[in-house]
């Protein structure tokens, strides 16, 4: 298949485009690079069956030349960091909603077939039931963030629907791994790196949350999307996370024994009840039982992922 990946020079996108071309599909990559590189593609570059357009899907001509001829657009191009919704909303609305929508009318009139979109499960917001099943609601975002995820998601069921474009979601945990460059343990590590004997944390360290790590991620949303396929339905949401978590604390402990460091740790005390801003979920567990019941689970649970993605982001041998 002929398949788009929209901020495929991304981080889970890069992985996600390096497995869609060892299983053989055409790909082509759209990313404006503002917070991916190059460098994550690098082996495919000049590949007869790899294509990169540089551009920014907020213009909708980039938009109509990325979908052209395309069966399958993995969209996975928006802003990555939750804290930004804080200071400027208007860059999360264009970077996740104005984008999502100018690709669905271009789909929309290329006629594209399928849709599989990344969301997040900050659209849960604080959720009075952990594990957080896929029908939990009402669901009340409460970052900017959050909220312009479930907006995309709303946009694109109505495409869904009203145009038959089958379109697969995935709420996705924290996600980590190799070529990560932003989040608690790419923070800690250069936190480190600059002070080996302090090292702050935002908030009171509880914070409780699932972490999955790229490989499971990417193997999920493939594996899934047959299934989907399979089914027939227009329209579906699953949650991709790991079944048990880890504190903010914790992952700190990882990261300073990995690094042969014993800093003091320093808490900043947080929002909010301890939170690490304004807008971070602070307990966070995704039900998977709807990923399992087709066939999926991960191989790693969120201590392995993250003691992995520290060694891979430290460059230790595996």
């Amino acid at each position: 298949m002929k398949i788009l990946v929209t901020g495929g020079a991304g981080f889970i996108g890069s992985h996600l485009v390096d497995e869609l071309m060892k299983r053989g599909h055409e790909v082509r990559v759209v990313d404006d690079l503002s917070a991916g590189t190059l460098g994550n593609l690098k082996q495919w570059i000049g590949h007869e069956r790899f294509e990169f357009i540089q551009g920014d899907l907020r213009n909708r001509e980039i938009a109509k030349k990325a979908v052209e001829n395309v069966k399958v657009v993995f969209h996975l191009a928006a802003n990555p960091e939750v804290r930004i919704g804080a200071q400027t909303p208007e860059i999360l609305y264009e970077t996740n909603v104005l984008i999502t929508y100018n690709l669905l009318e271009a789909i929309r009139e290329e006629k594209v077939e399928y849709l599989i979109f990344t969301s997040s499960s900050t659209v849960y917001g604080d959720a009075n039931v952990i594990p957080t099943p896929e029908d939990y609601a009402p669901l009340e975002p409460i970052s900017v963030y959050g909220g312009a995820k479930l907006a995309a998601e709303a946009l694109i069921s109505g495409y869904a629907h009203t145009f038959g474009i089958k379109s697969l979601v995935f709420r996705l945990a924290n996600i980590i791994g190799e070529r990560s460059n932003h989040g608690v343990i790419y923070d800690f590590i250069n936190k480190l790196r600059a002070n080996p004997d302090r090292l702050e944390i935002l908030g009171d360290g509880t914070q409780r949350k699932s972490y999955l790590h790229v490989s499971d991620t990417v193997e999920g949303m493939l594996y899934l999307f047959e299934k989907f396929k399979d089914e027939g339905k227009i329209y579906d949401v699953y949650n991709l996370g790991s079944e048990d978590w880890i504190t903010v604390r914790e992952i700190a402990e990882v990261v300073s024994k990995e690094m042969g460091l014993n800093p003091e740790f320093y808490f900043t005390g947080g929002v909010d009840g301890g939170r690490g801003w304004k807008g971070d979920v602070k307990f966070m567990r995704l039900s998977i039982e709807k990923a399992k019941s087709k066939g999926w689970k991960p191989k790693m649970n969120s201590y392995e992922a993250v003691r992995r993605t520290v060694r891979e982001l430290l460059g230790i041998p595996k």
